[in-house]
């Protein structure tokens, strides 16, 4: 892993370097220079952050920079630069009939590993904007482009247009990036359905009350057909957002969202499969293989309500896909949880990309403070056996414990217990999780 890596980081280490030099007069003679992160992009006290999503889609400014030397405003360009890196540790309790499903041993490793860019080019007009995501994926062993391309903003028609790599806009835990999210992994429904990212354009809009959000996005498959993410040849997703509470004088967060996601199939082959919420864990938990069909159509509700440090949540999908072959199988799930700040944080909710930021401790270790204790309970449930498609049902029920010390550092500890049903046997496993996350 590491010979592949090693002359990479180099490359990285040397980029930086000249980065850096070229920055040096802003560094040392223009302390006060203007920052490439506008000010309206700083999550509100109120809880509410009004900037567009695609600003932020992959890493949002925390309420307090941790440090200014990543920030560069030159004659061509203005640059951003952040990063992040989650290392995980995970051990397995299984029962006889689990032991027969799943091969699980203990196992420690790199989750993901990070490099972004953000800022506009001096050279085009204000509204237009660009975003570099580079990671290195633990999975493949290999550098992955993440969300990648330029927005547009357009405030005559309310909203920005996005083109390239992205977020397809289907599922407000999937819009969030990984290391904002309540748990750890995102549910097994989540992971099997939605594709963490796609290649296209996708419109973000409101209406001027905010009371209403929404996106719709186009995609294909042109430049990904080699990409772990790839799915389908191209997917139309569509997203409607109420929010009932916006601009009533209150920090309180109802979101009400339906949601819509069309999408063909990848050469004319489905296969639908996620592993049991750990990233370490050696096997699938459930999946249908790889199965004829034409096209599916995902259907998604959603339900969030924060009033304060409490967050409580729900998404639940249901796929209908159209293979004569399998007899059209409708397989479906979604998880519900809740979520509480012990030390009276509340969770930062983005108007108009209704989706919810990172935690912003009070007081972080590192001033003296507790940092900021989130406890969470989520129960997710997953169904893929339908038609002549036995992919297997699991569901699992988590506790968990987020340690967020600063902006950029987090601890979590995790337990879960799940059970799958498949193959004829219905086993249980219990789940020992830890992380480690620093982002910047």
């Amino acid at each position: 892993m590491w010979e592949g890596l090693a002359p990479r980081l180099r490359l990285i280490g040397q980029i930086a370097l000249v980065a850096l030099c070229s920055a040096a007069p802003v560094l040392l003679h223009g302390q006060n220079a203007p920052s490439s992160q506008p000010a309206e992009s700083q999550p509100a006290q109120d809880g509410l952050n009004y900037t567009s999503e695609a600003a932020g889609a992959d890493g949002d400014a925390p309420a307090r920079r941790l440090v200014k030397w990543n920030e560069y405003d030159g004659p061509l360009l203005t640059l951003r630069v952040g990063g992040g890196f989650l290392y995980d540790y995970a051990a397995f309790a299984q029962d006889a009939e689990s032991k027969d499903q799943l091969a699980l041993s203990p196992a420690s490793g790199v989750r993901d590993f990070r490099l972004l860019a953000k800022g506009r080019f001096k050279f085009l007009p204000e509204r237009v904007s660009y975003t570099l995501g580079y990671m290195y994926d633990g999975a493949a062993k290999s550098w992955r482009f993440r969300q990648t391309g330029f927005q547009i903003e357009v405030p005559e028609g309310l909203g920005s247009l996005f083109i390239g790599r992205t977020k397809e806009g289907f599922s407000t835990n999937k819009i969030m990036v990984g290391y904002q999210g309540w748990t750890q992994e995102r549910a097994t429904a989540n992971d099997a359905f939605i594709p963490i990212l796609a290649d296209g354009v996708k419109w973000n809009g409101n209406i001027p009350s905010g009371k209403f959000v929404y996106n719709v996005g186009f995609f294909r498959d042109d430049f990904s057909e080699t990409e772990s993410f790839n799915k389908n040849d191209n997917q139309f997703v569509a997203r409607a957002v109420w929010l009932p509470f916006t601009g009533n004088g209150t920090d309180t967060v109802l979101h009400l969202a339906v949601e819509e996601r069309y999408a063909q199939s990848d050469d004319g082959f489905l296969r639908y499969r996620s592993k049991p919420e750990s990233f370490l864990a050696q096997s699938y938990a459930i999946d249908t293989g790889s199965f004829p069909a034409s096209h599916s159509n995902t259907i998604g509700v959603e339900s969030y309500y924060r009033p304060g440090p409490l967050t409580i949540g729900t998404e639940y999908y249901f796929n209908q896909v159209a293979s004569h072959e399998t007899n059209d199988p409708l397989f479906h799930g979604g998880e519900i949880f809740v979520a509480y700040l012990l030390t009276g944080e509340t969770r930062p909710y983005n108007v108009r990309g209704a989706y919810f930021d990172r935690i912003s401790p009070k007081r972080p270790v590192f001033n003296g403070g507790p940092g900021a204790w989130e406890l969470v309970l989520r129960f997710s449930y997953t169904d893929l056996d339908s038609g002549t498609i036995e992919g297997g049902k699991f569901w699992r029920i988590t506790p968990m414990a987020n340690w967020h010390l600063s902006d950029n550092v987090r601890l979590e500890f995790s337990y879960g217990y799940g059970v799958l049903d498949r193959f004829g046997a219905r086993g249980s496993t219990q789940f020992f999780q830890t992380r480690l996350q620093l982002q910047l």
